[in-house]
């Protein structure tokens, strides 16, 4: 089965996650925004070798530390959708934007689409193209889990910004009822920040994408 550490990262606090197989112990970082020491000593403490670098979108908190951890460990970056290839080429502007230390763009080894599967170990999880937040986001769902690492789209409480350059408000909530919620109401997510919730109860409490919103 897949298992899931939330390592918080940034002064953003993004929630980083390590996922890995508990068969191969074998294991991939979602998002590694920066703070890349504490994200290799936490794999380190749970005995996962790091095989893959997963990236949900194009944001500074969520890629800074990519192209850094990528060539440390010497492996290989999938995702996100090649929509957000402008927003990884401008990761050095990002940097001077949002008050982070200098990061490196990077070009991602394989771009990811709408119904594309990636591995960790032996376990698989499809990719879920989402924009709204950025034109390029995807998600990561594992079903026999009820697992979503769903980036900056959906929150407990909340949903993603749409005032960055491409992204769209009615693209987001569409990406969230027509694409996420039909997930099922016992899927746990985690969101890019903050807390943990499930679908259900994003269904019937948000208020931002709600069953009564």
């Amino acid at each position: 089965m897949i298992q899931l550490r939330i390592v918080p990262v940034t002064p953003f606090e993004q929630n980083c996650s390590i996922v890995w197989c508990d068969k191969t112990m074998r294991g991939a970082v979602v998002d590694p925004g920066g703070d890349l020491e504490r994200i290799r000593a936490m794999a380190d403490k749970l005995g996962v070798t790091i095989e893959k670098l997963l990236i949900t979108h194009g944001h500074i908190d969520h890629a800074g530390g990519t192209a850094k951890l990528a060539r440390e460990l010497g492996v290989p970056v999938e995702g996100p959708q090649e929509e957000d290839r402008f927003w990884i080429a401008g990761m050095p502007q990002q940097s001077k934007m949002f008050g982070f230390p200098d990061v490196e763009s990077f070009e991602p080894d394989r771009w990811l689409h709408d119904g594309d599967t990636v591995t960790v170990g032996e376990e698989t999880l499809r990719v879920i193209h989402t924009p709204g937040h950025t034109p390029g986001h995807v998600v990561f769902f594992h079903a026999d889990a009820r697992l979503a690492i769903v980036g900056d789209v959906l929150f407990a409480g909340s949903i993603g910004r749409t005032d960055f350059p491409k992204g769209d408000h009615a693209t987001l909530i569409h990406s969230i009822r027509e694409k996420l919620f039909p997930l099922g109401d016992d899927i746990t997510f985690v969101p890019g920040h903050g807390p943990t919730s499930t679908f259900g109860d994003e269904r019937k409490n948000n208020p931002y994408v709600g069953d009564y919103a």
